[in-house]
């Protein structure tokens, strides 16, 4: 099949495509179709010779606008005498002008010769009825009943008087060959019907915030509860741990599956974890896949899910049986070193950064996931009275660096390298990190605390500035009153510097009820001084971990649920290709019950607003499984929500 570079996922990509595969479309020497730009008369008039194949109907006539070495002279002279299309009375053809979207339909009807469709009432089709000419009105019946007619986004929007796109006119010009050749048929939910009046549709948006929380696998912090579960106990146990975060109202997990160069997935590149079955490489038995599991059910909960990898720790614990198989410590034993009492990857080694990758691209390809999220550690947090020893890597690769910007450099290539694969794989999928809280003592000013740029070698404010993150979760573990490290001051320099990424901030949930400082209004205040920055992009926040959130520790959960999230929120929208959904088709109302068709690829789920006066308030989120929805007396709205959380236009149903 024909393409063109610009036109992937264009609510269009079928038409055009199928056109330019039989040759009566061309692109741009660049290699694009530029499908949303206008276009004139005299490229239509060429687009008509080409694909209508009439004789002449009428004697040869000149215009006095079209030169004589005009490029399209010829083509516009036979769209004339085929009677394709006309001029205007004062003896002019207006090449240049663009070509209206009635026009198009009138052009199209009458060249071919269509009938039918006379006693359609045009008024319950388009709700801008009263805008189509006197002369046009016959034609666009005749185009409505035979399908002709393309209307995006609004069905019910005909704007006869707006100049046509490339992409609606390759789209009308296919369906009129449709009806004139037999092409065969294509679906699209931006063909108006005739059987039918589209639906009435409405733009709807609501309040987005990340509402997150970290499931942690390491030491078996959340989940699995403890090693060596059967495989039916550890379903049990996440389907827990998701039903309360759906209850509170969360709308992201970010679920760690790779602690210590291991696994907690089915993984060809390394070992299945320990902290899984107690022995590591030992599969789940009877066997599951558990981030396969996750993701499950996560989509059924309305609920992100995305990966949390530590790309350089290879064991917690010197204690810990040695790795075997095909673990990092056993391929390149050489590539790990022990530092304080755990065993740490050398990320200066090409064989450990490649493995990085390597794992992480395996996750994006083969599994449905929503984001990619590395925590806080990259070189290993300092341990007293030891260097980090990777002297030989250093002296074999620093190419003149010094060691601290050598080692900088190795954490950035990985994070570029991540960056731009994930977008290349699959551009949907959304890359953050969460790195520690403080990026230097006195950024910004009176803050100080480990120096994460000289002694982690990480800088976030790098990544930002590059445009490698889609978002960053700064671990802001600390209160608000703690001045040293206060929340707020350290929340307005994070998002000073985001650089246009989302900034979630994390907050310690684990601390609630570790003192009375540690309350719940202490993180009640924290969201609303996040909710008080959504303007600078500071649009939700991350909870470590689930764990007081899942034993409602302090009424915590259930003031989520009453209060802070008393309103559903999908996530913000970061980063989204092509055009959004489409509206819910088949949206029925029967008795109490509304029903509707199946979404195409790609669907999330659904939203239902319902409108309360003159606004509409979002009441619901559905799982993209839903069909059928019982509601009481009033009127709704449903969306479709896609993969990047964005939302169709609503499809307006009443029950009474």
């Amino acid at each position: 099949m024909a393409t063109f570079a610009d036109i992937t996922n264009h609510w269009a990509q079928a038409f055009i495509a199928a056109l330019a595969d039989r040759g009566l479309i061309s692109g741009f020497p660049d290699g694009s179709f530029q499908p949303d730009r206008p276009l004139t008369r005299a490229q239509f008039a060429a687009l008509l010779v080409r694909s209508v194949d009439r004789p002449p109907v009428r004697s040869p006539r000149s215009f006095r606008d079209v030169a004589a070495n005009h490029w399209a002279r010829a083509a516009i002279q036979q769209a004339w005498e085929r009677g394709l299309l006309s001029g205007y009375p004062d003896g002019s053809f207006r090449p240049d002008a663009t070509i209206v979207r009635a026009d198009v339909l009138v052009a199209l009807v009458n060249g071919l010769g269509l009938t039918g469709g006379e006693t359609l009432d045009l008024s319950r089709f388009f709700d801008d009825a009263g805008a189509i000419a006197t002369y046009a009105r016959q034609p666009v019946q005749r185009a409505l009943h035979r399908r002709l007619v393309a209307n995006f986004p609004n069905l019910r929007q005909l704007r006869p008087s707006q100049a046509s796109s490339r992409a609606e006119v390759a789209t009308m010009l296919y369906q009129a060959l449709v009806a004139d050749r037999n092409f065969p048929a294509i679906d699209s939910p931006y063909l108006v019907e005739p059987g039918e009046p589209p639906p009435q549709l409405v733009n709807l948006s609501h309040r987005r915030e990340l509402r997150a929380a970290w499931i942690a696998s390491v030491w078996n912090v959340n989940w699995p509860s403890k090693a060596g579960l059967s495989s039916a106990q550890q379903q049990a146990e996440l389907v827990t741990l998701l039903d309360r975060a759906a209850a509170a109202r969360l709308n992201a997990i970010f679920l760690q599956i790779r602690p210590e160069g291991d696994a907690l997935y089915d993984s060809s590149i390394e070992p299945w974890s320990r902290w899984l079955t107690g022995t590591q490489g030992r599969a789940p038995n009877p066997y599951y896949d558990p981030l396969a599991f996750a993701i499950e059910q996560c989509r059924q909960r309305n609920l992100e899910l995305h990966a949390w990898f530590n790309p350089y720790r290879a064991r917690t614990s010197l204690n810990a049986p040695i790795g075997t198989g095909n673990h990092v410590e056993a391929v390149y034993p050489n590539a790990v070193y022990t530092y304080g009492t755990q065993r740490w990857m050398d990320p200066g080694l090409p064989e450990v950064q490649n493995r990085a990758v390597d794992v992480v691209l395996d996750v994006v390809r083969r599994y449905d996931i929503d984001g990619i999220h590395l925590d806080d550690y990259f070189y290993p947090y300092p341990v007293e009275g030891q260097e980090f020893p990777d002297r030989q890597t250093y002296w074999s690769w620093g190419g003149g660096k010094t060691l601290a910007d050598w080692r900088r450099d190795n954490v950035n290539k990985l994070v570029k390298r991540l960056s731009e694969q994930i977008r290349s794989v699959k551009p949907w999928v959304k890359f953050g990190i969460s790195p520690f809280g403080i990026y230097r003592p006195g950024e910004p000013a009176g803050i100080v605390g480990l120096d994460q740029y000289d002694r982690l070698f990480a800088d976030p404010k790098w990544w930002l500035k590059a445009g490698w993150l889609d978002y960053v979760a700064p671990q802001l573990y600390w209160r608000i009153d703690q001045t040293a490290q206060s929340y707020r001051t350290l929340l307005n320099w994070w998002v000073q510097i985001a650089n246009g990424a989302h900034v979630y901030p994390g907050n310690n949930l684990d601390k609630l009820g570790s003192s009375s400082a540690w309350s719940v209004a202490e993180f009640e205040q924290q969201i609303t001084l996040t909710r008080e920055l959504a303007a600078q992009r500071a649009l939700g926040n991350a909870f470590y971990n689930i764990e007081p959130i899942a034993e409602n520790r302090q009424g915590f959960a259930d003031q989520l649920r009453q209060e802070l999230y008393a309103q559903p929120a999908l996530p913000p929208i970061l980063r989204a290709t092509g055009n959004p959904p489409s509206p819910p088709t088949g949206v029925r109302v029967n008795g109490g019950e509304l029903t509707w068709a199946a979404g195409g690829e790609g669907l999330r789920g659904w939203a239902l607003y319902r409108q309360q006066g003159n606004s509409w308030t979002l009441d619901r989120l559905l799982a993209a499984g839903a069909r059928s929805l019982a509601l009481g007396a009033g009127t709704y709205a449903l969306c479709a929500v896609d993969r990047s959380a964005r939302e169709s236009q609503g499809v307006v149903v009443t029950l009474r």
